[in-house]
């Protein structure tokens, strides 16, 4: 089974704004729960080629991986993936703006399990939605209080 899942949230800040704080993986650990660190692999640049060493805890186990980012257009859309990690993961971040000036923001992560977090994968999928939901939630009180 195929791990695709998709969060969106309005968040009352420009685009400018949610874009460059959330692209910015040093800030990961501020809005996301289960990151518990990141550095940089390449120079601290998001750009195209641009990877980043990950630690988290999911689901009751560490995990360290590793993205790339692959895609990135400034204020739109940002997309990683894993060069090193437990299992194939895509994360694409899109940013786009609303009628009332602040942000509508979608986080979607799409991975292809192997082995033993192929069985899980279901279980998987529900936990990833639900802590997704929060880390949107955190990033949007997190940045609506500045």
């Amino acid at each position: 089974m195929a791990v695709d899942v998709m969060t969106e949230i309005e968040i009352d800040r420009p685009v400018a704004t949610v874009a460059a704080f959330s692209s910015d993986p040093g800030n990961a650990p501020a809005w996301y729960v289960n990151i518990q660190s990141v550095a940089w692999r390449t120079a601290p640049t998001v750009q195209v080629g641009a990877q980043v060493d990950f630690v988290a805890q999911f689901l009751g186990r560490r995990l360290a991986y590793t993205y790339e980012i692959v895609d990135w257009e400034p204020g739109a859309r940002l997309t990683m993936r894993t060069a090193d990690g437990p299992f194939p993961m895509e994360t694409t971040y899109t940013w786009t703006p609303t009628r009332a000036g602040g942000t509508h923001m979608t986080l979607r992560n799409r991975g292809q399990p192997a082995g033993f977090s192929r069985v899980t994968a279901p279980l998987m999928v529900l936990a990833m939605r639900r802590a997704n939901q929060n880390d949107l939630r955190r990033l949007k009180a997190l940045l609506e209080a500045r």
